[in-house]
């Protein structure tokens, strides 16, 4: 099963090299040449072109900004649609708008008789470097088994929840509680500092209890110290994210007023310049 990755960022970089170590052969390709000189020193094959991967490959893996970005690269000139086949399966583990989904698996179907499986991802960089990430997937029944070899070095558990698009469903859902969860950290940990409380130990106290979580361990510390770190996610994801889930919310006709206002207060906080900077900025929102 040779594979062909496109999109060599922040999670595509260390999946590309799980998947390297796990012995695969992964061509690979990114807007951004001057990224693919590390999972090239691992084993990579550097495609010239996005047609020359598709081309040697049996399964196309996506990672990639957002949906925009998704459609550029599938169906813009040179893309994926010009070159796949019947035999080939397109993998998207971006995030991306659930009925753009849809629309994009129904359109490739059509074009070049190519199957697609949304699989977006959880557990972030720590998690793709790890092997650890939690994956959602949506597509035909065959195609989540055909793709599980490669899903295992990557991943500690992978779901299908159902036809295409219910992995981005599934994803939305994920980050709807991830963002609404940090604003609360940082409404939280802003109110502990101003009532003299130690807030570094907060995540030590509540460890194990009700209140407890990866957000909790990994970013509250950040915030407690009001850090402002290399960033390894960013407000605009989390921003991207919390958007669709409002928009998706009114094709269904389901009221998701707490993700709306959480976006709104992203979108704040983006606003003053933190669009590319970690979520554990958010403190700032409270204390600026």
């Amino acid at each position: 099963m040779k594979l062909g990755f496109i999109g060599i960022g922040l999670m595509g970089k260390p999946m590309t090299q799980r998947l390297l170590q796990a012995g695969f052969e992964v061509s690979v390709w990114n807007r951004s040449a001057d990224k693919l000189a590390d999972v090239k020193a691992a084993g990579a094959i550097v495609a010239g072109s996005i047609g020359e991967l598709v081309e040697q490959v049996d399964i196309v893996l996506l990672c990639l900004a957002n949906t925009a970005v998704v459609e550029e690269v599938v169906f813009g000139a040179g893309g994926v649609a010009e070159f796949g086949h019947g035999n080939q399966l397109l993998v998207d583990f971006s995030s991306s708008d659930p009925q753009a989904t849809r629309d994009f698996a129904a359109q490739l179907k059509k074009r070049c008789a190519m199957n697609w499986v949304d699989s977006p991802v959880s557990g972030g960089v720590a998690g793709a470097e790890q092997g650890t990430l939690a994956i959602m997937c949506g597509g035909e029944a065959p195609d989540i088994e055909r793709i599980r070899p490669l899903l295992a070095p990557l991943s500690q558990r992978a779901t299908h929840m159902g036809p295409v698009g219910a992995g981005q469903v599934t994803k939305v859902c994920n980050q709807m509680i991830v963002g609404c969860n940090l604003l609360v950290l940082a409404e939280m940990t802003a109110l502990a500092k101003a009532s003299g409380v130690d807030a570094q130990k907060i995540p030590e106290a509540l460890a194990g209890g009700f209140a407890d979580s990866k957000p909790m361990q990994i970013t509250g510390p950040l915030m407690a110290t009001e850090s402002d770190p290399d960033p390894k996610w960013h407000v605009r994801t989390l921003l991207k994210d919390l958007d669709m889930a409002v928009a998706h919310s009114l094709r269904e006709g389901s009221a998701v007023p707490m993700s709306g206002l959480a976006a709104q207060l992203m979108r704040q906080h983006g606003s003053k310049g933190y669009l590319e900077r970690d979520p554990a900025t958010l403190i700032k929102l409270y204390k600026d």
